[in-house]
């Protein structure tokens, strides 16, 4: 019976059931381990000695990468009709920056050390009184706050009104092209406007791999409201969040939901549910849903001295929008996705990544038997250059045993691998391959006819 393509749907968690990182005793150093060894992800500027707080993504790690932000893109973007996209500069006027409140407010508690002289946050230490770095006690100055903000300055000319910043978050962007969107498409409310980008923040301490680090990508969504209409409109959200989830593949029981206290919410919400995942670091902020009243919007109006109101099609009395704001991490997510995909199958003595098929950076790689023997080779590439043009994401590999090889395509996560044998080219199995299954290991016996159909399907 053929393998079921089909089985790996976008929205399916898995064929397997899932357990959470911790439950299967994932550590984060074998997920950093696996990142570097099979080109997921590797130091920024390795070559130099690094760059503490960036990475680098390999050939695996920016297609997964790109995989889980065009999957967000569907959903969020594409497949609703109340939503539009922008892709806003990085850099920009200094006054967006003091009108948000980040000039003032976007700040960090940083200690040093009078022993060592390393700084850290305050609020991030394990003992308060204690250097992690050189271990002596009651060495830390008073706390001072640090602004996270890269400053830089736009032309020719170093003053104070040539000072920028890089982008510390894309939400900003949004903000100021919400008039630009209505004077243009003028949508009716509610609507949302979508981006993805990079965002950059000066972290006095990065750590845990790249949940925490100086360059990361957004994913946000500004979704304006009547201003009455904005509890709905967050349940709402909290439900298209957990969609997401499922999207990823995380498993069910991983994500939790935190209500934020008022002491702790950002100084633009009014409500905020962080909703946090199980890593192998601990339980820790995976996204954040935002209740940000008229906060940006009344900001923008009062530094621009132009109107944010939006008049509705009906006649009724213009207002300017709240906004619901669901704001995702590129990094978390993947650092999410591959610590619920990563499984150590004891039973066969390999490492799997079980990653969604929408989301796997490779869905198909194509083997032939032996590579000395030209006519064997030649219908392996018949099938992979058609298998190419079907779905893109596959892989040729020729090098090493068979077994090497699914060994090494279990830890990049391809769902399927294709051996063309000596079967494939006469008898009565002639134009049939094997397909060997990631999860399972089972292998079956399929027509070039029917695998073509099935990856078509999937």
């Amino acid at each position: 019976m053929p393998v079921d393509f089909r089985g790996w749907h976008v929205y399916d968690v898995g064929m397997i059931e899932q357990k959470t990182g911790a439950e299967n005793g994932v550590k984060l150093e074998d997920i950093v381990s696996l990142c570097k060894r099979r080109g997921f992800i590797f130091p920024g500027s390795d070559v130099y000695g690094g760059l503490a707080g960036t990475w680098d993504y390999g050939p695996y790690g920016v297609a997964l990468k790109r995989n889980v932000m065009n999957l967000w893109w569907k959903m969020f973007v594409t497949e609703r009709d109340d939503m539009y996209g922008v892709d806003a500069a990085i850099l920009m006027n200094q006054k967006v920056w003091q009108a948000s409140g980040h000039v003032d407010t976007f700040t960090d508690p940083l200690v040093e050390c009078s022993n060592c002289h390393g700084r850290f946050r305050a609020d991030k230490l394990e003992k308060a009184d204690t250097c992690p770095n050189c271990g002596q006690k009651n060495t830390f100055g008073e706390a001072r706050a640090f602004n996270m903000m890269f400053r830089t300055n736009v032309g020719p000319v170093d003053d104070e009104a040539s000072i920028s910043y890089l982008r510390p978050e894309t939400a900003q962007g949004i903000f100021t092209n919400f008039k630009n969107v209505v004077d243009t498409i003028y949508p009716d409310v509610p609507f949302g406007i979508g981006q993805q980008g990079k965002a950059f923040r000066n972290e006095i301490s990065p750590r845990d791999f790249v949940f925490r680090s100086r360059e990361f990508e957004q994913m946000e969504i500004e979704y304006f409201v009547h201003p009455d209409a904005w509890e709905a409109s967050f349940d709402h959200w909290v439900e298209q969040c957990k969609k997401w989830f499922a999207a990823l593949g995380l498993p069910e029981g991983s994500v939790h939901e935190l209500e934020v206290a008022e002491a702790d919410r950002a100084h633009y919400s009014k409500r905020t549910i962080d909703f946090e995942f199980d890593y192998p670091i601990g339980r820790e902020e995976l996204m954040g849903l935002a209740y940000r009243t008229d906060f940006d919007l009344m900001n923008i109006q009062n530094a621009s001295k132009k109107s944010m109101e939006y008049r509705p099609k009906d006649g009724s009395a213009a207002y300017v929008p709240h906004v619901i704001e669901p704001s995702f991490g590129v990094e978390r997510a993947v650092m999410a996705v591959l610590c619920s995909a990563y499984w150590h199958d004891t039973e066969n003595d390999r490492v799997v990544l079980r990653l969604p098929y929408e989301l796997a950076p490779v869905k198909v790689a194509v083997c032939p038997l032996a590579k000395n023997n030209p006519e064997l080779v030649a219908k392996a590439r018949e099938i992979y250059a058609m298998l190419k043009k079907e779905i893109g994401d596959v892989l040729w590999i020729d090098s090493g045993n068979i077994g090497k090889n699914y060994r090494k395509m279990d830890e990049i996560g391809v769902p399927y691998c294709v051996t063309v044998d000596f079967d494939t080219l006469e008898g009565d199995t002639k134009d049939t391959v094997t397909v060997r299954s990631r999860d399972t290991t089972e292998q079956e016996r399929v027509t070039t006819t029917d695998l073509f159909t099935l990856i078509h399907e999937a």
